[in-house]
């Protein structure tokens, strides 16, 4: 791979965000900036509000600023961020998500003479959606980063975004961490029955999450698979009701609410399937960490997971709230153990062939050096960073 072209002095790049909770867009934010090339980029990160766990763990190698924004509408934080932002000589800006980090971020960032203005987006519709004042910015931002192939299209059918402007670089994962291990010393650990029949969900618990069509499911699932046993991996504010209708679905001695995990490779190592039941998603990480483990997918087809959960190659495909299409998917696979194993092999292929963390970081850092420097050619291989011509695509 062409290196690219090196800069005389590395760009100070400033990435902002709401927080650093445990999540995925969270988790992919924290290894790109870990893996950013130093010679060329130096990260800091903003969080409107406090740092959060991953926060707290990132400061200790970059500069993490926090708590710029008081209250919702707080309109001082703009000041906050232009200070910022002129303080520490910001030479480009990658807001992270939508919402008020978006908005706040561009117009900060062109008051203060940022050169480059990056929006990188994550979801396709609520919570995230990107909601008519921030499309009003449109014209202050260099570059819209999409995260699959289609949701760049959602960005320019959709959201109205030029499309010249929107690029396409996938959501990566470390290979070489998510990877198959021992299965049943990881079920030992977690007290699961070696022979049991083992189902995850790896989501924020949030309602946009949908957790109660996977616990729904489950109680279907138990009833024609007596030794299943379900992980629910992460936290959020539906925890408490969540647990509550486990239990009146009669699930408590077979549901594990195991929180927020820093270790979720191991626990996806003695897993048999990963479901996603969500309403709305762009292309969820946790898709790719479980395929990249040789897990299968069931997932509901939203967004953009159609690409990475192909039907029959990589795993199962349900239309989004259908409860019976989640169970049938899913005990198909549980039925079914070298039909699982073929997908797992499949999906770990696809992702160290198309959705590994080197590519990522390698399309951010052409993406961001390229605008810093227009004269500069981008030198990157075709699917790790693409641009959606108006050739092919209508900006609306």
């Amino acid at each position: 791979m062409k290196s690219l072209q090196k800069h005389e002095t590395p760009l100070r790049v400033l990435f902002l965000v709401t927080s650093m909770p445990i999540g995925g867009a969270e988790t992919l934010l924290m290894n790109l900036v870990r893996r950013l090339d130093r010679k060329q980029i130096h990260p800091e990160v903003a969080c409107l509000k406090d740092r959060g766990p991953l926060g707290d763990e990132l400061v200790k190698e970059i500069p993490v600023h926090s708590n710029l924004l008081a209250i919702k509408f707080d309109l001082r934080v703009l000041y906050r961020l232009w200070k910022l932002m002129r303080t520490r000589r910001i030479d480009a800006v990658v807001t992270v998500g939508a919402g008020d980090k978006m908005f706040w971020g561009r117009l900060a960032a062109r008051m203060a003479g940022v050169r480059v203005v990056i929006s990188a987006l994550h979801s396709t519709g609520w919570p995230d959606s990107v909601g008519r004042l921030n499309r009003l910015l449109t014209p202050l931002t260099d570059a819209f980063v999409g995260v699959a192939q289609s949701h760049s299209e959602h960005l320019v059918e959709k959201e109205g975004f030029p499309a010249t402007k929107v690029h396409t670089i996938f959501n990566g994962v470390d290979t070489k961490r998510f990877c198959p291990g021992d299965r049943d010393k990881v079920r030992r650990e977690l007290g699961l029955p070696l022979d049991s029949k083992v189902v995850a969900i790896l989501a924020a618990l949030r309602p946009e999450k949908n957790h109660a069509l996977f616990l729904e499911g489950a109680a279907e699932i138990l009833r024609s698979e007596s030794r299943a046993q379900f992980l629910i991996i992460g936290d959020g504010p539906l925890r408490e009701h969540l647990e509550l209708k486990a239990q009146q679905l009669g699930l408590q001695n077979v549901t594990h609410f195991l929180g927020s995990r820093s270790d979720v490779e191991g626990v996806l190592q003695c897993v048999d399937a990963v479901a996603l039941t969500s309403h709305n998603e762009a292309s969820p990480v946790s898709i790719l960490e479980a395929l990249s483990c040789s897990v299968p997918v069931v997932a509901a087809n939203v967004g953009s997971v159609g690409e990475t959960v192909i039907d029959g190659i990589t795993g199962k495909l349900f239309a989004a709230g259908d409860s019976s299409g989640f169970v049938a998917c899913t005990l198909d696979l549980l039925d079914d153990e070298e039909l699982r194993t073929k997908l797992g092999a499949k999906g770990r292929e696809r992702t160290i062939k198309h959705w590994s963390l080197e590519s990522m970081v390698h399309g951010y850092e052409s993406l961001i050096c390229s605008l810093a420097q227009p004269s500069a050619k981008l030198i990157v291989a075709r699917d790790q960073v693409s641009v959606l011509s108006s050739q092919s695509h209508t900006a609306h």
